[in-house]
């Protein structure tokens, strides 16, 4: 009887030692919530102490920065538009000039040309004699 009387205490100890372990976890528990909780009051007030003006200021650099953006795709297009535009009446006017030259020069020509085949054909007719 003795050795079933020992066996009773050790199980007494053991239980008694599992319920504190129990307590100790269900503490444990209970502190981690409790840090968890204070932790994100923390990191609540951070983010609107420093977080939320950092993200309004960006917001409004990005604003800017989209503004801008805008302008300068606006005013290319304008600069591409002139550019196009004064390319067409350059060449319009090359044309222009290239026709006027000639028809101001083509009769020139013909006269150059003339005087070439009647001075070639003296001198033919001159070698000849």
């Amino acid at each position: 009887m003795q050795g079933l009387g020992t066996t009773n205490v050790l199980l007494g100890i053991m239980a008694a030692v599992s319920v504190l372990e129990a307590l100790v976890i269900i503490g444990i528990g209970v502190g981690g919530f409790f840090a968890y909780k204070k932790v994100m009051e923390i990191v609540a007030g951070i983010e609107a102490r420093q977080v939320a003006p950092a993200m309004v200021r960006v917001n409004a650099i990005l604003d800017d920065v989209k503004a801008v953006s805008a302008k300068v795709k606006e005013e290319t297009e304008r600069v591409d538009q002139a550019i196009h535009s004064t390319m067409g009446r350059i060449d319009n006017t090359a044309d222009r000039v290239k026709s006027e030259v000639r028809a101001k020069t083509g009769r020139l020509v013909g006269i150059v040309r003339g005087l070439r085949v009647a001075i070639e054909g003296m001198l033919h007719s001159e070698a000849r004699t």
